[in-house]
């Protein structure tokens, strides 16, 4: 089940905490989630999953930042979150949709414990331009049954920034299973 907006407040400083929370972004069941004013961009065209992939930071002026089309730019949000007893998910906002934004394209299922700001993966249909403080995406919080175990991963857990992908720290060649041969 979903909780619902008065139930997402109720919570909030026991299981749930966002931070800054502003009571006018509380939706029926979900919180808006704002775009923070820095951008990532891969440098190459071509990304290896194995490798740090090098990139480039940029800053969303006060007039605005366009985001062009067949580029991946990776955000965070302003706030950051962090759930306990409950699994946050993210989806972008419809409004934000309708213009060809598609903001948290995939990976927008949580994990119960997560503490840290949300990185988002954006792609544009066609140019559009974007700006720092906008209401780009919602959270919103499932229930859970069984036993809990949280998220304690240091790969993401904690963030301060927008996170690049850390898939590379995962696939470690493992000369025993002949895996990444050349």
């Amino acid at each position: 089940m979903i909780l619902t907006g008065p139930e997402i407040e109720k919570q909030l400083g026991e299981k749930i905490f966002i931070d800054p929370y502003d009571p006018q972004l509380l939706n029926p069941n979900s919180y808006n989630l704002r775009l923070h004013d820095e951008l990532l961009v891969y440098e190459s065209l071509e990304l290896d999953m194995r490798k740090e992939n090098p990139f480039r930071r940029y800053h969303i002026p006060e007039e605005g930042f366009v985001l062009r089309p067949n580029q991946l730019y990776l955000a965070r949000t302003i706030e950051r979150t962090e759930t306990h007893g409950y699994v946050p998910m993210l989806e972008g906002r419809s409004s934000i949709a309708r213009l060809g934004l598609f903001v948290h394209m995939s990976a927008g299922f949580g994990d119960v414990g997560f503490n840290g700001h949300w990185t988002l993966e954006m792609f544009a249909v066609h140019p559009i331009r974007v700006y720092a403080g906008v209401e780009v995406c919602q959270i919103f919080y499932h229930t859970l049954e069984g036993d809990i175990r949280e998220y304690d991963s240091g790969k993401y857990q904690n963030n301060r920034d927008i996170q690049p992908s850390l898939l590379h720290r995962e696939l470690e060649p493992d000369p025993q299973m002949g895996l990444f041969d050349e």
